[in-house]
């Protein structure tokens, strides 16, 4: 049944899509019930903002803006997305993956094997040291300094240690995991939104294209053991991306506490200038000895990390699951290799709204229909997961959406 609900859910987020090339009717479709408008700020900067002024009732975003309206005063959590309707559909959504392209991979299986390593063990530091956490993150991010949207700023720090809570920083790539990312593909593959190579293969022949989770279980078999293979040096240099945000803490702390790792894991990212606060340039340390020079870079969205990916510029990232499947779709030779993170996400609504819950929240969308002044709600991008989770949340109340 979950796999049904959640097929129909995409179904809608990317029929949206189609609509807005052009694909299919350009008729809103409508049921019975109050409407709610969904208006999209192509990313959440603009957000906090808008929700300030009152040219939106609220917005639907990834951390850590869910969390600067409330620390500001100009919104509140209706509700993170875990929690939306149906009862129990979003526990453990997916969000960011590790990927690394095949060639790298079968090249330079122990260096692969590495950074999966550091990838569990950043993982593991957030989640026992979640306010040092916050404080590194926020450095990484804005230098500690405040986050600022028009007249709305708001210490980082204390936004940070508010956001990380609400993410589930997990690395084990569980069937279950695994099984939640294949019914997004399922549902791009039903509304033929998947042109390549995950168009017509079966659920196994997709899991083979999608995933490579040796690294992970031979990254997890050197912790267990207490020892980190010491691969062969690198003659050039080898890239990882990522994205500023804070759902990619596992990246930021492994370099940052890099002699932390060091001293106890005996392997590390040291930054050639630790004196910078966003270091680019690293140098992949086991057991003492550099293996290779690693740029790092940082991409404005999953889709410009993906192409990096295709194009070489890049052999391993933190990027979401959803860039990662299309380029996977378009023939990039990548592999998801394990989770960075589940859940992570919320709608925010104005400090004087009348909600406390999603009930309450269907309640008050209900009565400003009747009033003849529907909500106005904001999300970052058309398809994005969290649109999709919005607008399933919404049917699933009996409410309607239209595009404003």
């Amino acid at each position: 049944m979950a796999k049904k609900m959640l097929a129909a859910t995409l179904l809608l987020g990317l029929a949206v899509i189609l609509l807005a090339t052009g694909c299919v009717s350009e008729e809103t479709p409508t049921t019975e019930g109050a409407e709610v408008g969904i208006t999209y700020t192509q990313g959440v900067g603009p957000m906090p903002m808008l929700l300030s002024t009152g040219e939106i009732d609220g917005y639907i975003a990834w951390q850590p803006i869910v969390e600067v309206a409330p620390l500001s005063g100009i919104g509140k959590v209706a509700s993170y997305s875990q929690d939306l309707p149906p009862a129990g559909m979003w526990k453990d959504h997916s969000c960011c993956v590790i990927a690394a392209r095949d060639d790298f991979t079968a090249d330079h299986k122990d260096v692969v094997n590495a950074i999966s390593a550091l990838g569990i063990l950043g993982n593991q530091y957030v989640n026992e040291h979640q306010n040092e956490s916050a404080e590194i993150v926020a450095d990484w991010l804005v230098g500690k300094g405040n986050f600022t949207y028009g007249d709305v700023s708001v210490n980082s720090v204390d936004v940070l240690e508010q956001a990380i809570p609400t993410i589930k920083f997990t690395s084990e790539p569980s069937a279950q995991w695994q099984d939640g990312v294949m019914l997004f593909v399922d549902a791009q593959s039903d509304l033929g939104y998947l042109t390549g190579s995950l168009k017509n293969a079966t659920p196994e022949e997709q899991k083979a294209l999608l995933f490579n989770t040796r690294p992970y279980t031979d990254a997890k078999a050197m912790l267990d053991a207490g020892m980190i293979a010491t691969p062969a040096k690198l003659d050039k240099p080898f890239g990882i991306g990522y994205l500023m945000s804070d759902h990619h803490a596992s990246l930021f702390v492994a370099i940052k506490k890099w002699e932390y790792f060091d001293q106890t894991y005996g392997i590390a990212l040291k930054p050639k200038d630790s004196s910078q606060t966003r270091p680019e340039n690293l140098e992949l340390i086991i057991n003492g000895e550099k293996v290779a020079d690693v740029t790092l870079v940082s991409g404005a969205a999953g889709p410009a990390l993906m192409q990096l990916a295709a194009t070489d510029n890049i052999q391993m990232a933190w990027v979401g699951a959803p860039p990662a499947i299309s380029a996977i779709d378009k023939g990039t030779p990548i592999k998801i290799v394990q989770p960075v993170n589940t859940e992570g996400s919320g709608l925010v609504v104005a400090a004087s709204a009348p909600v406390n819950d999603w009930p309450t929240f269907a309640e008050w969308a209900k009565t400003r229909a009747a009033e003849g002044k529907p909500l106005k709600i904001a999300a970052p991008l058309k398809g994005s997961i969290q649109d999709v989770m919005l607008k399933f949340a919404l049917k699933d109340s009996g409410l309607v959406v239209k595009e404003v």
